[in-house]
């Protein structure tokens, strides 16, 4: 099995284990970001990826990326512990276009969807980001994607209102704080039109 560049972090939760990106990670990573179910929503910023060989390319050069990020910063395989299976990806990264706020995000194959291993992906990585004295972190949300919103509602993050300024595209922020990781905290305020109507 290959070795990543740079020890990331690795994560444990109840169920999932958050771990580096090998290179040998690429056919399980391309049931994920193969996927148009997926990608559609990370585009600008990601395409959705066509083949093998490009999943690999692609493995690469987050590893390389991986070595030059200041920790808390990351991507992370998200492995489900019952089967060592490869389900999901999630990232820690400086948002541009100032580097200075630190954006949490997840992606999972849609076999994986509706089990709760976003939400306990996206508390280990806050958790994690906390402890190392960030004192807030950001999830950027398409509109439309009630999936995404509902997921980081669960884990306490605030919604903050609409922006271009991230990607030059229309998005939803949310923000988390350290106290808002505490399961009893009131539940934070959704965007209009949640739902479309």
């Amino acid at each position: 099995m290959s070795t990543p560049m740079r020890t990331t972090e690795v994560l444990t939760t109840e169920r999932l284990l958050l771990r580096p990106w090998l290179v040998d990670d690429a056919q399980a990573a391309l049931e994920i970001y193969g996927h148009a179910e997926v990608t559609r929503w990370l585009s600008p910023d990601m395409d959705q990826v066509l083949d093998l060989a490009a999943m690999r390319l692609l493995l690469q050069q987050w590893i390389a990326e991986g070595a030059r990020l200041p920790a808390p910063a990351g991507r992370w395989a998200i492995q489900r512990t019952a089967d060592d299976q490869v389900i999901g990806g999630a990232i820690l990264l400086p948002l541009p276009p100032g580097n200075e706020d630190f954006e949490i995000g997840w992606q999972l194959r849609p076999d994986a969807w509706g089990n709760g291993y976003a939400t306990e992906s996206t508390h280990a990585l806050a958790t994690w980001a906390f402890s190392q004295d960030v004192q807030e972190i950001f999830a950027v949300v398409r509109p439309g994607n009630t999936r995404a919103a509902a997921t980081v509602r669960k884990n306490g993050m605030h919604w903050v209102g609409e922006t271009t300024k991230y990607f030059g595209v229309e998005l939803q922020v949310f923000r988390l704080r350290l106290a808002d990781l505490d399961q009893a905290a009131p539940t934070a305020l959704q965007p209009p039109n949640l739902d479309g109507d």
